[in-house]
């Protein structure tokens, strides 16, 4: 973190340095249950910005506000403001729908038929995009057969 940011989060008693850390340490790393959905070329200018926002943003807040705001209202917050810089920063269509569904699963990751387990049922996702019908939004999903090397698609429903 460079000095400018450290000055300003000591200058302040609403954000602690603290959270911060630990919320691009949960977001930047790859455990079991997540997978970053932040590519590393972003990660340093993300930092900067979106402490610098989350700070603005803090400064705002009135006084009487301060007192009504605690920690999961800072979390989501600066969750917020990580992912709405991260995606304006990103290059492809695909590193949006990361962003955009981090859960979801992603370009060259294995699927298997659940029916199946067999090593010929795996197949491996080329193709990712998105598309709303109504008010319904999905993801289509373009994968190939690791063994037939047949394509095939499939599509499901975006939480929302």
């Amino acid at each position: 973190m460079n000095q400018e940011i450290t000055a300003k989060l000591k200058g302040q008693k609403l954000i602690d340095h603290e959270m911060i850390k630990a919320a691009f340490v949960f977001w930047f790393s790859d455990g079991d249950h997540l997978r970053s959905p932040f590519p590393l070329y972003i990660r340093e200018r993300l930092q900067f910005e979106a402490i610098n926002k989350f700070l603005d943003w803090g400064s705002r807040i009135s006084d009487k506000a301060k007192k009504e705001i605690n920690d999961e209202i800072l979390v989501e917050k600066f969750e917020e403001i990580i992912f709405e810089l991260a995606s304006d920063m990103v290059e492809t269509e695909d590193e949006k729908l990361t962003i955009r569904y981090p859960f979801m699963p992603r370009i060259g990751d294995a699927i298997h038929n659940k029916e199946n387990m067999a090593e010929q049922s795996e197949s491996k996702i080329t193709q990712r995009s998105y598309y709303k019908k109504d008010d319904t939004a999905f993801m289509k999903v373009k994968l190939i057969n690791t063994v037939s090397q047949e394509e095939w698609e499939t599509q499901f429903e975006l939480p929302e």
